[in-house]
């Protein structure tokens, strides 16, 4: 019998018109550390190149891409494609996919005024989940590039733990 087993989350990809200013935006905000300075891939018979066309197809030239972590060793994969487009809107949270990413602070405030004042947006007041009863909040933000993070003041399992809402 297949034993089920939790697997370990090993990294998210994201898309960003400007590598360089994303890779000091998540290390300087966030504190990642870079594992991998921006470097060049290229369409082309590489193993980064073949490995790339599996994924992308063919056609898509070259992009830059650059490798951070966080402290509990979670890779952020940061993409610069040369036609980079930015959606109008970048918050279609009823289509399929990803739409936000979350991280964990119990000072909420201060890595808010962080993001905004490093070019990225407040998206909602700070919220309690169960006001009066526990501690937990969280609020939804923007990177500079219109890419959603969430932040939680407690972990995922404190805060999910106790039930329902």
């Amino acid at each position: 019998m297949e034993q089920t087993y939790p697997r370990s989350f090993s990294h998210i990809g994201l898309s960003v018109p400007d590598l360089d200013q994303a890779v000091r935006f998540y290390k300087e905000v966030m504190g990642w550390y870079v594992i991998m300075k921006p470097s060049k891939v290229v369409e082309d018979d590489s193993p980064i190149g073949v490995m790339c066309k599996d994924v992308f197809g063919t056609g898509w030239g070259e992009f830059r891409i650059a490798h951070l972590s966080t402290s509990d060793k979670v890779g952020i994969e940061l993409f610069e494609f040369p036609e980079n487009e930015s959606p109008d809107n970048n918050f279609e949270y009823w289509k399929t996919g990803i739409f936000h990413y979350c991280v964990q602070d119990p000072d909420l405030e201060d890595l808010v005024e962080k993001i905004i004042a490093h070019g990225g947006k407040q998206r909602m007041p700070v919220r309690e989940y169960y006001p009066g009863e526990k501690p937990y909040r969280m609020v939804y933000c923007e990177d500079p590039f219109g890419n959603l993070v969430e932040i939680y003041s407690h972990s995922y399992e404190l805060t999910y733990s106790d039930g329902a809402y």
